[in-house]
């Protein structure tokens, strides 16, 4: 073969590697899980988790390029507590975290502490009396939910602005998950598409479990995560075959900016086809000259 055409098939054959190696390192992300009667029970892969992501970050704008953030839900003012709404910004921009929640219900809220100027009851007792019994915290007191909704969007941006970024993994403690299979995370890369769902493990008591799900996928490539809580959104009613679950602890890797223009795994693995094919022509043709 050539010189010319060796040199070709040697770089489109380092292009395909390339994706090749891109494609597995999404394929095989890491998942943290459990359940348990009280926050010792799960405390080990909370743990675990917070350890994979790296160290803890301030919660100040722009991105560190590494480590994590959290969010407990422990620190957001009274006013913006049960029984009043949340803005979904307020993790960007009160307290800049990199997160802006969506959903197709009403709004977002985050449970009362038990002293308020409100008197409102916790952990979402406002909605149903019994709630305070089928929920627990993992770190006391908040609690956080969607409104007229089960299901909610974390999408990831650079702490305190509005560039889109992408983040490693992203973990979440829930509470009163009684189903299998049916509360999950949801991962899409910044072309919009599934990175897979993972479902969290149901608790371990009927009433007030803790459960943990946390996935690391060992690079940025998640944009938005979808979180499914249960079957069915908080009320003052309940019908039978109902499983309500709410949220604890957020746990994620730190945003960074979205990159643009990168190729995906598919769009290198054509360009190296490509590349190999015109230099096994230009070979060819150069051979029938000779």
């Amino acid at each position: 073969m050539h010189e010319r055409a060796l040199s070709i098939a040697r770089v489109a054959a380092a292009i395909l590697t390339c994706a090749v190696t891109m494609a597995t390192a999404q394929a095989a992300p890491i998942t943290f899980s459990a359940s348990g009667a009280n926050p010792a029970g799960i405390q080990g892969q909370v743990d675990a988790y917070r350890a994979d992501l790296g160290t803890l970050n301030a919660n100040v704008a722009g991105s560190f390029g590494s480590g994590r953030r959290e969010i407990n839900w422990d620190g957001v003012p009274d006013a913006l507590a049960a029984p009043n709404i949340l803005p979904a910004d307020f993790f960007n921009v009160n307290s800049p975290r990199g997160v802006v929640f969506s959903t197709a219900g009403s709004g977002f809220q985050v449970s009362a502490n038990a002293v308020n100027p409100s008197s409102a009851p916790v952990r979402f007792g406002n909605f149903n009396p019994t709630y305070p019994n089928e929920f627990q915290t993992f770190s006391p007191q908040r609690l956080f939910t969607a409104l007229g909704s089960n299901v909610l969007d974390v999408n990831f941006f650079v702490p305190g602005s509005t560039t889109a970024a992408l983040t490693n993994g992203f973990g979440s403690v829930f509470t009163d998950v009684d189903l299998a299979n049916t509360t999950s995370l949801t991962f899409f890369d910044g072309a919009n598409a599934s990175l897979g769902t993972f479902f969290v493990p149901a608790g371990t008591t009927a009433d007030a479990s803790l459960s943990f799900l946390g996935v690391d996928f060992g690079s940025a490539v998640v944009s938005r995560v979808r979180i499914t809580n249960g079957n069915g959104a908080l009320g003052p009613t309940e019908g039978g075959g109902l499983d309500l679950v709410v949220m604890d602890d957020f746990l994620y890797g730190e945003p960074v900016a979205a990159t643009a223009n990168m190729p995906e795994p598919g769009t290198l693995a054509l360009l190296a086809t490509g590349m190999l094919g015109l230099g096994l022509v230009g070979s060819r043709r150069r051979s029938a000259s000779s």
